[in-house]
């Protein structure tokens, strides 16, 4: 049974950062690696969206444009753990934030994907 488990939220001001982390059980490394990560994000009254994704070779990522040049995805197959590293946070970052892994190619629409974190809350304050 493959379970994605995000690290926890929280609440920060406007202009810090917050690294999220995302660790995977009931797969094995060598599937662990054919993976694409990805993380979406959800906030209230909107749709969920795509922030980010990294390929299985780590050789491409993809960022949506809102958050490009202030969060930087990463991977660390051993421990198969995805990241988001978030810089200056704005209050419009705030949404519940979802990782996911796809069997193929990165991607920011949500059918490319197959396992779903529980997400975790991040809110940002002005």
């Amino acid at each position: 049974q493959v379970q994605l488990v995000e690290s926890a939220g929280g609440l920060v001001h406007a202009g810090e950062s917050l690294r999220l982390s995302c660790a995977a059980s009931g797969l094995t490394l060598k599937h662990y690696e054919y993976y694409s990560l990805g993380w979406f994000r959800q906030a209230p009254g909107k749709e969920r969206e795509g922030v980010s994704c990294i390929t299985s070779s780590d050789t491409s990522t993809y960022y949506v444009d809102s958050v490009k040049g202030r969060f930087t995805i990463s991977r660390d197959n051993a421990k198969k753990t995805v990241y988001l590293q978030m810089n200056s946070l704005k209050p419009e970052d705030t949404a519940v934030y979802y990782c996911a892994t796809a069997p193929g190619i990165c991607s920011r629409y949500e059918e490319a994907y197959d396992f779903w974190g529980q997400g975790t809350q991040v809110t940002v304050s002005s």
